[in-house]
């Protein structure tokens, strides 16, 4: 359904200008976005787990693309009861060079089709092993999501993934919406979030 093109990149790098982020070059410019809380962890847990190749130094991503990705996998686990495995999330410019050279599919470090794994928009979040019904849940939730303008999706045949660039403009949608896809939780649970997320 989403087919990786040259415009799908040209429109999450455009994503990438809007909001004035750097493509990072290097570990160390990794690092001081981590410090700064520019970048966030991604959590595992319950509904959520990563590919074990995953480094752990690059399990993080922008705060909304976190959100986007806790939200997706607590309404998969809601369906299915299985989790999401995160495969790929931020990377550094020094990193996609490397995996252009193994990946003749990788996207470009630079330019205007450049990876937008650079700036910790996307997550690559894993295709194989979902079945057909699983795979068609994945695609709707997106294509909703995409209609709105929220996120550029792409499905990579090479890699079995759904690539997935999450516009700063979820953070504004989210603020709006009921989407914990089961019971509301307790007061005291959202205080505490809305607490931490401060």
């Amino acid at each position: 359904m989403f087919r990786p093109s040259h415009e799908s990149l040209l429109v999450q790098n455009a994503e990438v200008d809007r909001l004035e982020l750097p493509r990072i070059q290097d570990d160390d410019e990794l690092e001081a976005l981590k410090a700064s809380g520019a970048l966030q962890p991604i959590i595992a847990g319950e509904t959520l787990r990563f590919d074990p190749r995953l480094d752990p130094s690059r399990r993080y991503c922008r705060p909304w693309t976190r959100d986007f990705v806790q939200d997706i996998a607590q309404a998969y686990y809601h369906r299915f009861h299985e989790q999401i495995q995160v495969n790929s999330a931020v990377r550094t410019v020094k990193v996609q060079k490397k995996l252009r050279r193994h990946n003749r599919n990788a996207a470009p470090a630079e330019g205007d089709t450049a990876s937008s794994h650079l700036a910790g928009l996307t997550v690559d979040l894993q295709r194989r092993g979902m079945t057909q019904e699983q795979v068609h849940w994945m695609e709707h939730y997106l294509f909703y999501m995409k209609a709105l303008g929220l996120v550029e999706p792409e499905e990579e045949r090479h890699q079995w993934v759904f690539h997935i660039m999450v516009s700063g403009r979820y953070a504004d949608w989210r603020e709006t919406q009921d989407i914990i896809p089961m019971e509301r939780p307790e007061p005291a649970t959202v205080m505490a979030d809305a607490a931490s997320a401060h």
